[in-house]
């Protein structure tokens, strides 16, 4: 896979800076998402994750997680908005990396399937003990954490002429919303307020333990395996289209009201989801910053 190297910028300052407003899985999504593969890394990959993060996070990956989103439209880094989603044919429920792997002047590679493997590949050369210049292994490793949170947000492979639903104008209870923000942000808000006393330790908790011996612990070995990153790659965002035409779309209209009856039956999707993403990127990064001599396919 003929992937090329995006450009990277040195993260200096930035990396110090809030920004408000977010654009996919809530700050909420994306530090579960994070913590969760932190909690999975093995030692090696632990101590290398820890290495790349600035020291004002004190070796939290979580802290930095939702970053790609505050900085995506700053002069620098604009050509990254284009990966943290991909665009889909209306309807057609499906995604095919060669059609839709691509930004709006059809630059091919500039969706978030590709994000993924580009930064993955990025950070091979850690392991390697290269001194490639090209690489910014910091920027490298947020990148890839983000985007694997936003490859797991089934509304991030949405159809295109809404923008994965960003145009779906609706209320979630009593205020004003669109349906790609009830998937990044709505859903999880109701739950914490609803179940967990706004705590997100409980509900990253109760996440936890559906996945260590609960209702999904029979799917994690196959959740934490993959031998092709492309393939792998292309399957998770296969997964969250098919959630997004049946979970995300089905049964909403613009201008409608969603509220106990979508909110309770998405919920699980939403939860997994986030599950899904934090297994799999602790998965790339063992593999990544570990020492298998088996590895998986990936682009160099």
């Amino acid at each position: 896979m003929g992937r090329f190297v995006w450009g990277s910028v040195v993260l200096g300052f930035v990396l110090f800076m809030a920004v408000p407003g977010a654009f996919a899985w809530s700050k909420e999504g994306h530090v579960m998402t994070c913590k969760i593969a932190q909690s999975l890394l093995e030692a090696e990959a632990n101590e290398a994750v820890k290495n790349l993060l600035p020291d004002y996070v004190k070796g939290d990956l979580s802290a930095l997680c939702v970053w790609p989103d505050q900085i995506r439209h700053w002069y620098k880094y604009r050509w990254t908005s284009p990966l943290h989603f991909i665009d889909t044919p209306d309807n057609d429920c499906s995604f095919d990396y060669s059609r839709d792997c691509h930004d709006s002047h059809d630059a091919q590679d500039m969706c978030v399937a590709g994000a993924v493997q580009n930064f993955t590949s990025q950070l091979l050369h850690y392991r390697e003990g290269t001194g490639d210049r090209r690489h910014n292994m910091t920027e490298a490793l947020l990148f890839l954490s983000h985007f694997m949170g936003d490859v797991h947000q089934p509304m991030h492979v949405g159809f295109t002429s809404d923008e994965g639903g960003n145009t779906i104008a609706l209320r979630w209870f009593r205020h004003k919303s669109n349906l790609h923000h009830v998937w990044d942000k709505e859903i999880i808000a109701q739950a914490l307020k609803d179940y967990y006393e706004k705590d997100l330790s409980l509900l990253l908790e109760d996440i936890q333990r559906n996945y260590t011996d609960g209702i999904w612990s029979d799917d994690v070995p196959s959740w934490s395996h993959c031998n092709d990153l492309s393939k792998c790659v292309n399957m998770w965002a296969k997964e969250s289209i098919q959630i997004a035409c049946k979970w995300g779309y089905e049964g909403v209209e613009s201008g409608m009201t969603l509220s106990d009856d979508y909110f309770e039956s998405r919920m699980p999707y939403v939860m997994k989801r986030i599950a899904q993403g934090g297994i799999r990127l602790a998965m790339i990064l063992n593999e990544v910053f570990g020492d298998s001599q088996e590895g998986f396919a990936a682009a160099t």
